[in-house]
């Protein structure tokens, strides 16, 4: 075993659940890029996507529900070296994250965003979740869900985000692939990932997205911004997959003064007298 090598760990998801393929993809990404399991942050919020800091051989956070992106952005900007990675729900991050998830997008933050899409709350027994489809049944929603679901890729396209993508965890070759572009991207990175709940979700299965999806093809240009709305709007029977949008943009560290070709802000040293100065000013 080589220091580049990822361990994974006994976890408490169903049999056959999408997060193991998931997992399997991650842990493979980064073993190809030569990571190193000390220099990688994995953070979680809440939910069983969010346990994947948990169940692999890296350094971990795991916090409140929807709030897995600003302590990933913290860690960041504090320690630029490190590669972060938030792995999340669609519900951590699309319903209580929602707000933290448009902002980030805004500073374009070095991180990279897996969210784990199995369109329904699995953690929480199978309530619909913003990306579950109109009239889906649950426990909780028996007469169908009312709602209109949320369109990430879109959304995130919208926001200003300079790397969206999606994935499928029945694609794991393609998945892999997609997983280290999203890492190597120099800002905020979005890869949102069919991943079939087995227990909760009868309608968005594994054999429901091997009917629909297809891999963009050489020809796609991610650059236009246009063409990937359109691809992003494409529902039903046609699912693109692959980087559906792709920008080169400025990132927070360098738009911001105080981080820009500086020591890492970890390492920086502070005055006392300075320190004493400000508290002064509050007491």
């Amino acid at each position: 075993m080589s220091e580049n090598d990822f361990s994974t760990y006994e976890t408490a998801w169903c049999p056959g659940c999408g997060n193991f393929g998931l997992l399997n993809c991650l842990k493979k990404a980064l073993e190809e890029l030569e990571k190193s399991p000390e220099d990688v942050l994995m953070v979680g919020g809440i939910g069983q996507a969010a346990k994947i800091p948990q169940y692999i051989s890296a350094n971990s956070f795991c916090g409140l529900h929807g709030r897995a992106l600003p302590a990933a952005v913290a860690a960041k900007i504090a320690n630029e070296k490190l590669t972060v990675i938030v792995s999340t729900g669609d519900g951590d991050s699309y319903g209580e994250g929602g707000n933290h998830f448009i902002h980030n997008i805004r500073r374009n933050v070095n991180i990279t965003h897996f969210v784990h899409d199995n369109q329904v709350y699995g953690l929480t027994k199978g309530q619909a979740s913003p990306t579950s489809g109109s009239g889906f049944v649950t426990s909780v929603q028996v007469s169908g869900n009312i709602n209109t679901p949320m369109n990430p890729v879109l959304l995130a396209i919208a926001a200003g985000a300079g790397f969206v993508g999606r994935g499928f965890v029945g694609n794991p070759g393609h998945l892999v692939s997609l997983m280290k572009q999203a890492i190597e991207y120099g800002g905020y990175a979005l890869v949102d990932i069919f991943q079939p709940c087995v227990s909760f979700n009868k309608v968005n299965t594994y054999a429901y997205y091997k009917e629909r999806v297809y891999e963009l093809d050489e020809d796609y240009n991610p650059s236009d911004k246009i063409k990937a709305m359109e691809k992003a709007l494409e529902d039903g029977d046609k699912l693109p997959l692959g980087v559906i949008y792709r920008e080169k943009l400025t990132s927070y560290h360098d738009r911001n003064p105080v981080l820009k070709g500086k020591t890492p802000l970890l390492d920086q040293k502070t005055s006392d007298a300075v320190l004493k100065k400000l508290i002064a000013e509050f007491s």
